[in-house]
């Protein structure tokens, strides 16, 4: 089989206004094209859309990952197709790739197989430019912190309170901790900083839960960038900050269009990752897309005890969006991984690794439609490898938890791959929920009890654990008047654990929380969990050494 970048180059793509037009009723006037199969869709104009009635909104979300990968958005690009291919109006809402995990582990995130967006270089690399305008406006507010300090003062900021990161767009390492203003007076006050990857940042959180441009500026205004002497928070609209932000994401915060390779429409806009962030799209892509289709398919980040707590707790609790059905994506061989298989023995049949790897499915089954009250259905993601009797039997095995699995070949086959899933959504859509929807965590329980509330309900753990810094931090908040807002935990995605080890389902284990951060901006608080890091390093063998440019321009080793 062609690799993916090798489909991608072959695709004859369609030009975006006839997407935009045949697909979704928008005509050309209101694109902002960049080139001949990318745009942005006006915002006025999407803002005119808002007394249409919305369409069906289907979450896509996964097992627990594991290293040789599920495809979720491959998953969520096949379904999107099957449903288009069915005479649907139907389009997919996803992440823009982040160039760290692009050049590091991943080497694309832009679908894999015929199951892709395109044009699929474009949208790994610098698509239209959201990600250097949210880093600009990010370092915008930096300089302006410390230009305010050098200059007197004013605000009397305390420099060992500053809480406000530099960001970059790549795997960096060597930049998680910095100190700046080194060389002399001329250079300002030295203090210790560091670096974030930009899909870490709360500019990209607020980028993603943003509504307007003036629900933007209120937002950037709120960012609190550290304290005074007195102990009280400053923000960055004492800075006077928040205009200028705005500026450099105005015209970012429209939506990016694009196309699948069957030509369905794709909105591709803002890109948090759900280990260190809220992992998920931006709402003004997702209500745009309800407007304009039928159905949606959504995406969020890794595991559903990631990516789909935070979009049910942050996004949902803050846009008033409900999901009407989740996917689960579910393959043999992360099921057989969780089962104890070693990576190297996983494409030979076991049965019994199957059966043991369902625990990590079945929790996270519950908690989609338990904790999260949403109906779901399983996707079965087949490979080469996977043997039927291996299928058969994770289809019975999700048939006993009270739900159905679809095995579908997507990756290979496109959106008729999916076919027989896009008709189970479709039938599961059209049946009465036995579920009703909720939170994890009601608005007024303390910052602490809705951290163990996601540890236990969701998790599995014993109890939380807090660093004394962390604690302290956390009162320092909920004094601040931040104790009704909702937690977003930065844990490793392997694991319900903090352990990448611990793979299936553990439980008992306790969830240690060594650093916490404000985001009022966006509107929740970050408990970093374990070992994560907010700015990622590069694996030993990065994807960028197989990345390259042939003589005649065209782009090797995406993936």
């Amino acid at each position: 089989m062609l690799s993916d970048i090798e489909i991608a180059n072959a695709a004859t793509l369609r030009p975006i206004r006839d997407v935009a037009a045949e697909t979704l009723g928008i005509d050309e006037d209101h694109l902002v094209p960049y080139g001949h199969y990318k745009a942005k869709v006006d915002i006025g104009y999407l803002a005119s859309l808002a007394d249409r009635p919305m369409g069906r909104l289907i979450l896509m979300t996964a097992l627990s990952p594991t290293p040789p990968g599920e495809g979720k958005t491959t998953t969520t690009v096949g379904l999107t197709d099957a449903l288009f291919g069915l005479g649907h109006k139907s389009m997919a809402c996803l992440r823009e790739p982040s160039m760290g995990p692009v050049f590091g582990m991943k080497g694309g995130a832009a679908g894999g197989g015929y199951s892709q967006v395109v044009p699929m270089t474009d949208i790994n690399l610098h698509f239209t430019g959201d990600f250097a305008a949210i880093a600009a406006a990010n370092n915008l507010l930096s300089a302006l912190i410390d230009n305010h300090i050098h200059h007197g003062n004013e605000l009397d900021i305390d420099v060992r309170s500053v809480t406000w990161k530099r960001v970059l767009d790549m795997n960096d390492r060597a930049l998680r901790d910095t100190t700046v203003a080194l060389g002399g007076y001329g250079n300002g006050f030295p203090r210790s900083e560091g670096f974030d990857i930009v899909v870490a940042s709360e500019l990209m959180a607020i980028f993603c839960l943003t509504e307007s441009w003036g629900d933007l500026k209120r937002r950037i205004g709120d960012i609190v960038i550290g304290y005074n002497r007195a102990g009280n928070p400053v923000t960055a609209r004492e800075l006077d900050a928040h205009g200028a932000m705005s500026v450099l994401l105005r015209d970012a915060l429209a939506p990016n269009l694009v196309q699948t390779l069957e030509g369905a429409p794709a909105f591709v806009h803002g890109g948090p990752f759900a280990n260190i962030a809220h992992g998920c799209s931006s709402v003004m892509a997702t209500r745009a897309g309800l407007r304009l289709a039928d159905y949606v398919v959504t995406e969020a980040g890794f595991g559903a005890d990631l990516g789909a707590e935070k979009f049910v707790d942050i996004k949902c609790r803050k846009s008033g969006l409900r999901p009407d059905l989740a996917v689960v994506v579910a393959t043999v061989r992360a099921l057989k991984y969780h089962g104890g298989v070693a990576l190297a023995d996983l494409g030979t049949e076991d049965l019994g690794a199957v059966e043991r790897g369902m625990a990590n499915l079945r929790r996270h089954l519950h908690n989609i439609r338990h904790v999260y009250g949403v109906r779901c259905v399983v996707a079965v993601n087949r490979f080469p490898t996977d043997t039927t009797a291996e299928i058969d039997k994770v289809v019975e095995l999700v048939a006993a938890e009270g739900v159905q699995a679809y095995p579908a070949t997507h990756f290979a086959d496109g959106g008729a791959g999916a076919l027989e899933l896009a008709k189970g959504v479709l039938q599961a859509l059209d049946e009465p929920s036995p579920y009703e929807f909720s939170f994890t965590y009601p608005d007024e329980l303390p910052l602490t009890e809705k951290v163990e509330a996601v540890a236990t309900k969701l998790y599995g753990a014993r109890q939380v654990t807090w660093d004394s810094k962390a604690r302290r931090r956390l009162q320092r908040f909920e004094r601040d008047g931040f104790a009704d807002l909702p937690v977003c935990i930065a844990k490793t995605q392997y694991s319900f654990s903090t352990d990448a080890s611990l793979v299936g389902a553990p439980s008992g284990h306790e969830l240690h929380v060594r650093e916490v951060r404000l985001s009022a901006g966006a509107g929740f608080v970050v408990a970093v969990c374990g070992e994560i890091m907010t700015m990622p390093g590069l694996p030993r063998d990065p994807a960028a050494r197989r990345i390259d440019l042939a003589d005649d321009g065209t782009i090797l080793g995406l993936s």
